[in-house]
């Protein structure tokens, strides 16, 4: 397995597999890796000649410093896992590498047609400029045949498809489904600043999403919204920040049962955790 620091000895790979007709399977991510972003890469590994991984914890998407400087990085761990699992290549830049100091002082511009107006947008202003932003620059690096996200970061996925749709880009999007520890919990890189005791309060997340599916038959949208949040305050320890149900397209209020996905974000002690269930 090749470990590239910089872009230009990627790209000098990059350019050898496609002479050599090899597809290429990619899977971004911010490192700290767990069984859920395994799973992503185990599926690049099957449908590709190649597979690829960044590794990169991106400061454009982030509007909490704070959050930024206590992201996890395992670099050593994550290059150990990836081999194990059949990965051929980790791109691992610094954000010196990858950004100008006009692109740290800037936010980049893309329209997310109201997208980004919502959810995670909504509660955390400039942040999916930052993943397009990264995203883009990542693409135009690797040139993958395939791009692998998972389906937990749900609002993210569906601004990738409009990203590679608007911009024109080459690239089959592959949505994965959310894995799962085997309390329910969804994995996240962010369970690692989970204490114990916090880990067995974050399962009640998961478990009272599964529950409402229970209501659809007997309550509207609302009434369900108004459920899960008020159940999940309940449970001490936990504060949601927001849950909605949205159509699973357009990201807008469900008006209906069909085609929606509900959306959480949650604070388990200091820790934003994100989850979602389709109905």
């Amino acid at each position: 397995m090749q470990l590239f620091t910089n872009i230009q000895a990627l790209e000098e790979a990059v350019a050898k597999y496609h002479k050599d007709g090899k597809t290429i399977g990619f899977v971004p991510t911010m490192g700290a890796l767990h069984a859920g972003h395994c799973s992503l890469v185990k599926q690049a590994v099957e449908q590709n000649d190649v597979a690829g991984v960044s590794i990169f914890v991106n400061p454009t998407q982030f509007n909490n410093k704070e959050d930024l400087a206590k992201y996890p990085r395992t670099l050593d761990r994550d290059m150990a896992l990836l081999e194990t699992i059949g990965a051929d290549f980790v791109f691992a830049p610094q954000p010196e590498d990858i950004y100008s100091d006009e692109e740290m002082n800037s936010t980049f511009q893309f329209d997310f047609g109201g997208l980004d107006q919502v959810m995670e947008g909504k509660y955390r202003p400039g942040h999916f400029n930052g993943v397009v932003q990264i995203v883009s620059k990542l693409f135009k690096y690797v040139q993958p045949t395939r791009a692998y996200f998972g389906e937990k970061d749900y609002q993210q996925l569906a601004i990738i498809h409009r990203m590679v749709k608007v911009m024109n880009i080459p690239v089959e999007i592959i949505d994965c489904p959310i894995v799962r520890e085997q309390s329910g919990l969804a994995l996240s890189s962010r369970n690692e600043r989970l204490s114990a005791d916090e880990k067995k309060i974050a399962v009640n997340i998961s478990h009272i999403l599964f529950e409402s599916r229970q209501l659809t038959s007997s309550q509207s949208v609302q009434q369900v919204e108004n459920w899960v949040i008020e159940q999940v305050n309940r449970v001490e320890g936990l504060t949601v920040e927001y849950y909605q149900i949205v159509d699973q397209q357009t990201l807008q209020p469900a008006q209906d049962w069909s085609n929606a996905i509900g959306c959480i974000t949650v604070y388990c002690g200091p820790v934003r955790l994100i989850d979602n269930i389709k109905y």
